[in-house]
């Protein structure tokens, strides 16, 4: 898992530069409208409502714009587009598996800007299935190992029906099937206890290792696609080497 810990690092790091950019507004936004419209626009009682509001305060997103987001999630707010949830599928450059979960309103622009990136790094899209097989689709969450003791959070975890738990330097990880998502989240609300990151995640089955070169082509074409108003996030099953990390920073 350290791979996808050094990566989620670089991508905190990027954070401030994306803010600047006015993008992480757009998926802030999108991702309280599907909150709301799947679990309802009360945050108390809707975890991933919570967590895309945490989220959306922490990069100082207006209090109206968030208001309007859940508004429209609900269907309070009839004005603007109808947005969507779709998965795609392809491969990165050098074979590497990708999983693209996409929030849009134009279903073939998205899936036109996605072709493009792919096809110029060297890669492309796939047929559904053609990469999902290679990764399990899982319940995760992620907190501060600095602000939470683990052995609590391992039994809080277990009892709740998690499948694992693992410290990855200051991150704890709880994994487990997706039905266990809204037992492991109420577990945690009961307790106190915020979590930093959480949602349903593919991870995969077995990972593919490539010299530093073919790595760092790799995570600039998944930055690349990142960079798409529509990308919520992406999922690979790539390595990421400690070398590879010092590669990226320094680059």
């Amino acid at each position: 898992m350290s791979g996808h810990s050094h990566w989620a690092t670089i991508k905190r790091k990027k954070g401030a530069a994306d803010a600047k950019k006015g993008k992480i507004f757009t998926r802030l936004a999108r991702e309280i409208v599907i909150a709301a419209r799947e679990h309802g626009g009360d945050p108390q009682m809707n975890v991933r409502l919570e967590l895309a509001i945490d989220k959306a305060k922490a990069a100082n997103m207006p209090k109206d714009s968030i208001d309007r987001a859940i508004k429209r999630g609900t269907g309070d707010d009839k004005e603007g587009e109808s947005f969507e949830e779709i998965l795609y599928e392809g491969y990165a450059p050098h074979g590497v598996a990708l999983i693209i979960e996409c929030v849009t309103e134009n279903r073939n622009r998205t899936v036109a800007e996605l072709r493009h990136i792919l096809s110029k790094a060297g890669g492309g899209m796939g047929d559904p299935g053609s990469v999902g097989w290679q990764f399990d689709r899982v319940t995760y969450f992620a907190l501060s190992g600095n602000e939470h003791d683990f052995d609590t959070i391992f039994e809080l975890a277990v009892e709740a029906g998690a499948e694992d738990i693992q410290q990855d330097n200051d991150v704890i990880e709880i994994f487990g099937s997706p039905s266990s998502y809204q037992s492991i989240a109420d577990h945690l609300t009961k307790a106190n206890i915020k979590p930093d990151d959480s949602g349903i995640r593919f991870l995969p089955k077995q990972e593919i290792s490539l010299e530093i070169e073919q790595t760092l082509k790799v995570m600039k074409t998944i930055e690349a696609i990142e960079e798409l108003d529509d990308v919520q996030n992406i999922y690979s099953n790539l390595d990421i080497s400690d070398a590879a990390i010092e590669a990226m920073e320094t680059s």
